[in-house]
């Protein structure tokens, strides 16, 4: 017996606001030489233990999560996503601060001062 599979296309770990898919292309536009594309991870750090941390990547790891937006591409690292699974990744900018800004549904908490969050 021959048997079809459908293999049903899988969605992405974060979704990138228009502001987020923007900024990224900004930050491609003047990236150092070798640069890839910018990857966020979950480094452990701050009071309540992850912190989220975006930076440049020269080198495309088979274990991350890849998402092509039209500035460049993104990566999610393979050992952050468990935390960041079903996030919103934002770009906001203000009078007095501007900086990536995460939904996370799966953020149990976060410290006072907001650097960091625990799951």
């Amino acid at each position: 017996m021959n048997k079809e599979t459908k293999v049903r296309a899988r969605p992405a770990a974060i979704t990138l606001t228009e502001a987020a898919e923007a900024r990224i292309a900004e930050l491609m536009s003047r990236a150092p030489e070798g640069a890839v594309g910018v990857k966020l991870s979950t480094p452990r750090r701050g009071c309540s233990g992850l912190a989220y941390s975006v930076d440049y990547v020269s080198e495309e790891n088979p274990l991350d999560e890849k998402i092509v937006t039209a500035g460049g591409t993104f990566y999610v690292d393979g050992g952050s996503i468990l935390y960041l699974i079903g996030s919103i990744m934002d770009w906001r900018e203000d009078d007095f601060a501007a900086g990536f800004v995460f939904a996370n549904p799966n953020a149990k908490g976060a410290c006072g001062c907001g650097e960091s969050f625990t799951v």
